[in-house]
């Protein structure tokens, strides 16, 4: 007869036995789940390392040529440029007001044909054409030559953000999405700094060739854009399933990684048929208004800025050399801040509470700069830091917000160009604000931007929280019945604050 103490003893270690193998087997699982995991994360980021590569440095190219072939108007002017044209101060401002109307106009039409086209195609055509019109500047004699130019220069450029915008809202998942818009405008802040550098560089050459140094700054600017625009057109892929530089098992986990609204910004994209309904959706859009009116802030102050610093520079006592130079300087620090701003904006997936934080920057630099009187030359440069990088960095949020808010292509391609149109007519306004006669101090156009800045922190606030409201919506059911329609109406489709 066994004795019961061994039967207890065999049981125990039976079920011991049993315990330890289910530890090994959930250690074994959980290890292999982690290994697949750990093997996804770099595999994705092996993924956005070729797209990076690939597609950013183009559209960096093509944002700083745009932004110099803009801009560089402002160098010009410290040439000589009005005089040679026999130009009124009056003049110029009309001038650089005409590049606005075309430009605004363009942007809607020029995204809803994006798709239709191909990206290469319209994108890199567009860049060609304001090369080449931006060269002709170089060529020009009077002011009606450089106000038609200006113009046609507008309408040739204003496809060219909201499509890389709409472009990129294709390419990456919503979470990725700030930090590469990041690193666009990133490219503005430093196409500011190397525009006045280059126009410096430019200056030196003199009056060479028959043409004087403020000649030589559009037509070497314009044929480095017109090679830009070749480049894009040989180079970017229209769109993931088209990119030759990827892997065919690369590509499938890049289509993966954006199907399901709750990834990327709709399911049901790449067959959309154009739809008036859509185009609707986006107009009658709050998120679209409220965004785009703080918007139209933040590009008032950087068209202003970007137009005006050097001369600013000057009026302070810095020749018009020193002022190409010292101007480089707050450039260059909004571009580290955009970029650090764009990166916690997708770690944290937060947009618009993220511009609650920088824009009040910008708002404090004016504020000081606005109401200071002569003599403080120094706190005056210490304020365009401020102004430079509450601007600056408030950009990426806004622009990845609203892309990340809208699902359904035409629905979000209106919607960015809408956002766009509106906010750059702030540049008509700052071509306005900044007269010389009311230089050095410019007071009136610092208080105007301001106050637009203010409001627009207010137009922030209010539209993160109708975002909260619609999510809180969603999580009590009344979005339910747009399942499965495959757009930002979808109940699994949460809006980023």
């Amino acid at each position: 007869m066994s004795h019961p103490v061994m039967h207890s003893e065999k049981g125990s270690r039976s079920i011991q036995a049993e315990y330890l193998s289910k530890t090994r087997d959930d250690e074994a699982l959980a290890i292999g789940v982690s290994h697949e995991n750990h093997e996804l994360h770099i595999s994705t980021q092996k993924l956005l390392w070729k797209l990076d590569t690939r597609i950013l440095p183009l559209f960096i190219l093509l944002v700083l040529c745009s932004f110099l072939d803009r801009t560089n108007v402002g160098n010009a002017k410290l040439y000589h440029l009005e005089a040679d044209l026999g130009m009124t101060n009056a003049q110029y401002n009309q001038g650089l007001t005409a590049f606005y109307p075309l430009y605004i106009a363009g942007e809607i039409p020029s995204n809803l044909v994006l798709k239709k086209v191909t990206p290469r195609i319209w994108i890199g055509s567009m860049a060609f054409l304001w090369g080449l019109i931006c060269m002709c500047i170089g060529f020009i004699h009077n002011f009606a030559q450089f106000a038609s130019l200006r113009a046609i220069l507008g309408l040739a450029e204003g496809g060219l953000f909201p499509g890389m915008v709409l472009y990129l809202s294709t390419i990456y998942a919503r979470s990725e999405l700030a930090l590469r818009i990041g690193v666009l405008y990133t490219a503005t802040s430093l196409s500011s700094a190397f525009g006045g550098l280059l126009a410096r560089a430019m200056a030196a050459i003199g009056d060479r060739g028959g043409l004087s140094a403020w000649r030589w700054i559009f037509v070497i600017e314009g044929l480095f854009t017109m090679s830009v625009g070749v480049a894009v057109f040989l180079v970017l892929p229209n769109n993931i399933a088209t990119a030759t530089f990827l892997r065919e098992d690369e590509r499938a986990v890049a289509l993966q990684r954006l199907k399901g609204v709750e990834h990327s910004t709709g399911g049901q994209e790449t067959e959309e048929k154009f739809a008036w309904s859509e185009v609707r959706r986006a107009v009658l859009n709050p998120q679209t208004w409220l965004s785009a009116s703080a918007y139209f802030g933040l590009l008032t102050g950087i068209y202003s800025f970007g137009l005006f610093l050097p001369t600013i520079l000057a009026g302070i006592g810095y020749t018009a050399n020193a002022a190409q130079l010292w101007s480089a300087i707050p450039y260059s620090v909004a571009a580290c801040t955009t970029l650090g701003v764009a990166f916690l904006s997708d770690r944290l997936k937060l947009r618009g509470c993220m511009m609650l934080c920088t824009m009040p920057i910008a708002i404090i630099g004016y504020a000081v700069i606005a109401n200071i009187g002569d003599g403080h030359s120094k706190i005056k440069y210490g304020m365009t830091f401020m102004m430079a990088t509450g601007i600056y960095s408030s950009v990426p949020p806004v622009l990845t917000w609203l892309a990340n808010n809208s699902a359904g292509h035409y629905k979000r391609a209106t919607a960015a160009a809408l956002q766009l149109a509106i906010a750059n007519c702030g540049g008509i306004l700052a071509s306005f604000i900044y007269p010389n006669r009311e230089g050095p101090e410019y007071q009136k156009g610092h208080t105007i931007v301001l106050a637009l800045l203010t409001a627009g922190w207010f137009s922030i606030l209010a539209n993160v929280l109708y975002c909260a409201h619609i999510n809180r919506d969603k999580v009590m059911g009344k979005f339910d019945k747009y399942a499965g329609c495959g757009d930002d109406r979808e109940p699994a489709f949460k809006m980023i604050l």
